[in-house]
């Protein structure tokens, strides 16, 4: 892994430069956030996730939002500026499979993570965001199904999670219920 990472200044320059709409900057900033407090949260139970690497890749995961295979085009940048382990995560953050123990759990896990828990610019929890992209999908049975699968197997990891934190993902997030 190189241990350059990009910074918070330079992503917003990237968002900026690449014409991010603000939406989809309010989006990525919000999966930052979830996703740097869920490993920080990690790493005070003995996890060894790099912050900077999570930071720097949520900022910047929907850069290229607007445009057909987003993820394909963010990574293209990221790599095209040197950054490797942020492609790596932009590429795969729409299909990536999450690890199935919290020792395993990698930066990747943490966007993805923080992505699947945030609706628009918020925080909202895994089903409540689930079930906004699932009536976006819900005339593409396949996409459901896979959709529905991916809930089962992130709700099973999130159980793990909290077991470990000793708190829930609501509480980490400091969400009224």
């Amino acid at each position: 892994m190189s241990h350059k990472h990009l910074t918070v200044e330079e992503c917003f320059e990237l968002l900026k430069k690449y014409n991010t709409p603000p939406h989809v900057i309010r989006h990525c900033q919000a999966v930052a956030d979830t996703a740097v407090r869920l490993a920080s949260a990690l790493n005070e139970k003995g996890g060894h996730l790099d912050i900077e690497l999570i930071r720097g890749a949520a900022l910047i995961h929907d850069i290229a939002r607007t445009q057909e295979h987003h993820e394909e085009k963010g990574a293209q940048i990221a790599q095209s500026l040197g950054y490797e382990d942020e492609a790596e995560i932009i590429h795969a953050h729409m299909t990536y499979e999450l690890k199935k123990e919290v020792e395993e759990l990698t930066e990747i896990d943490m966007v993805c993570l923080g992505d699947r828990m945030v609706k628009e610019d918020q925080y909202v929890g895994l089903s409540e965001r689930m079930a906004y992209i699932l009536d976006k999908v819900k005339d593409y049975p396949d996409a459901v199904e896979r959709i529905k699968r991916k809930q089962v197997e992130t709700e099973a990891l999130l159980l793990k999670i909290e077991s470990r934190l000793g708190r829930t993902m609501d509480e980490l997030m400091d969400k009224e219920r």
